[in-house]
């Protein structure tokens, strides 16, 4: 568990947490936010609002990913299209509880994203998947040979891959709160932390 070291700044810890958990927990802007505080008597930019999310916010989330349990073994893998200037997918991974395990935005919709993707998952998950299902894409397929686990890949059909299909709809939201997302590693460093 990593350390949050709030030194050198002029609001107090809790003001900081609270303004970083506001904006990812919440579909609100950083306008917003910026209101939402001024309300409470806090005088706050949102510029500096959006330097403490980028600062403090991955480091929460790490911290609180680290205090959560182990996920279960069967993984759900789903990608979808994401344009904001050029076309983006964005990769996710999901548990059989709809816990969002992984997301990964490429610029390809190929074998080598996806093998990127399950390559990932299990050194952050730090276990091996029981059964992993899909849609029908055949990247999934070239991919998990690569790496030893086609006996374990299920494909959609009457599986039904629902968990992972549904996971994207608070980020659709999201995005259409910020009008898109600006570029590939914006995206990446929003979900990773989100």
């Amino acid at each position: 568990m990593q350390g949050l070291s709030f030194k050198r700044h002029r609001f107090p810890p809790e003001v900081i947490r609270y303004t970083v958990w506001l904006y990812f927990r919440f579909t609100l802007s950083l306008r917003d936010i910026e209101e939402l505080l001024a309300q409470r008597g806090i005088e706050v930019s949102y510029e500096t609002i959006r330097m403490w999310t980028i600062k403090f916010g991955p480091l929460i989330a790490s911290n609180l990913r680290s205090r959560k349990g182990q996920s279960s073994g069967r993984w759900h893998l789903d990608e979808m299209m994401m344009i904001s200037g050029r076309r983006m997918y964005l990769w996710r991974a999901v548990d059989d509880e709809g816990e969002v395990l992984d997301v990964l935005v490429q610029k390809r919709r190929n074998a080598h994203a996806a093998y990127k993707l399950l390559r990932r998952l299990p050194k952050n998950q730090g276990i091996q998947p029981q059964s992993v299902t899909t849609d029908k894409l055949g990247s999934y397929r070239v991919a998990m040979t690569k790496l030893g686990i086609s006996a374990r890949h299920r494909t959609g059909g009457s599986l039904g891959n629902n968990r992972a299909e549904n996971s994207h709809l608070p980020i659709r939201r999201r995005e259409r709160k910020q009008q898109k997302f600006k570029s590939q590693g914006s995206a990446q460093r929003f979900l990773s932390t989100y």
